[in-house]
C-alpha cells in the first residue's frame, strides 16, 4: 500500500455479501436498514466491486463482516474470504474480521489463527446485534486477551444502531449494549489493547469524548454520520483534544465517503487536522507508516 499516492483511509466499511450470495443481514433487517440510512448505489457490492470503487478514488479502506450468528441465526460473511480479497487488493483494502464472542474457546482460536495466518488487522464487534454487553468477562475476555496480545485493533459499534430501526420492537435488538462506558471496563483491564469507538455515540457523546481523552489507547472514527449532523462537541474535541485519535469512517455501503468527505468540507476542522483525521491517523494506528 502506497500512502503518498492516497488521499485518505477510511476505517469503516462492510462486507455485505459473500461469494456465494448470501448476506450477513436477512432481508427485513438489511431492507430495514437501507430505508434508515436513505442507501444510494448497490447496497451489496462484492469485495471486488469494493475493491475497485475505493482504487477509483485513491482512498484505502479497512473493510470487515459482522458475526452475529448466535443471535441472529444468520451466518456472516466469511472472514478467510474477506482476508483473502484484501490480500488479493493490498493496495486499497485492510482486512478485519469479527468473530461472535459467544463462540467461545473456539472463537479465540479462530480469532488467533485470522490474524496470524491470514493477516487481520482488527476485530469487529456489534454489541446490539451480537448481544453482549462489551465488559461482560465471562463472554468476551478471552477474545480481547487474544487481540491484545496480537496487537490487532478492536473496533465497537457504540451508540444507537440503524439495524432494526423501523423493524417492530427494533428488530429484537437492544441499545443499552452500546453505551461507550461499557468499553472503558475493556480499555482499563486491557490497557494495551488499540480500541476504536465507531460513530458518534447517540446519545452518549459525552461518554465516548471522555472515554478516548482518558484512556491512551482508545480512538473514535466518525463514520456512519453525515458530518453536518455531528454534534459541536465532537467537531470541538477532533479539533483540539483528540486531533490525533480521530478517524475517518464512512460505513460503506450504507453511506458512501462521496457524501461523507463532502459534508466533512464544510466543517470548521482545522487545515492541520484534516489529514490527520483523513489518513494521518489511521496510518499510524493499522502500522502502515
Amino acid at each position: 500500500m502506497d500512502l503518498s499516492e492516497l488521499v485518505a483511509i477510511d476505517v469503516h466499511t462492510h462486507a455485505e455479501v459473500s461469494s456465494k450470495g448470501h448476506s450477513s443481514l436477512d432481508d427485513d433487517l438489511h431492507d430495514a436498514s437501507s430505508a434508515y440510512f436513505k442507501v444510494e448505489g448497490k447496497r451489496k457490492p462484492t469485495l471486488e466491486e469494493t475493491a475497485a470503487y475505493y482504487r477509483e478514488r485513491k482512498m484505502a479502506a479497512v473493510i470487515f463482516t459482522v458475526d452475529a450468528e448466535s443471535a441472529t441465526g444468520t451466518e456472516p460473511v466469511p472472514n478467510e474470504e474477506v482476508a483473502e480479497a484484501a490480500a488479493a487488493n493490498a493496495d486499497v483494502l485492510v482486512p478485519f474480521a469479527s468473530i461472535d464472542p459467544f463462540r467461545g474457546r473456539a472463537g479465540v482460536k479462530r480469532a488467533r489463527r485470522l490474524v496470524e495466518e491470514y493477516g487481520v488487522k482488527g476485530f469487529k464487534f456489534h454489541p446490539n446485534i451480537q448481544g453482549f454487553f462489551p465488559n461482560d468477562r465471562a463472554v468476551a475476555y478471552d477474545l480481547y486477551e487474544v487481540i491484545e496480545e496480537t496487537g490487532a485493533i478492536a473496533l465497537f459499534h457504540t451508540g444507537q444502531t440503524g439495524i432494526g430501526a423501523g423493524v417492530p420492537g427494533g428488530g429484537g435488538i437492544r441499545l443499552k449494549y452500546s453505551n461507550p462506558l461499557h468499553v472503558d471496563d475493556v480499555a482499563a483491564d486491557f490497557p494495551h489493547l488499540k480500541i476504536i469507538l465507531a460513530h458518534p455515540s447517540f446519545p452518549w457523546q459525552d461518554e465516548a469524548l471522555a472515554v478516548a481523552t482518558h484512556k491512551p489507547g482508545v480512538h473514535i472514527d466518525l463514520s456512519g454520520w453525515s458530518p453536518k449532523y455531528f454534534p459541536p462537541q465532537l467537531v470541538q474535541y477532533a479539533n483540539t483534544l483528540l486531533k490525533d485519535k480521530v478517524l475517518f469512517g464512512s460505513d460503506y455501503p450504507v453511506l458512501t465517503p462521496d457524501r461523507w468527505l463532502a459534508d466533512f468540507e464544510k466543517l470548521p476542522i482545522k487545515d492541520e487536522v484534516r489529514p490527520k483525521i483523513l489518513k494521518d491517523n489511521a496510518a499510524r494506528l493499522l502500522g502502515l507508516t
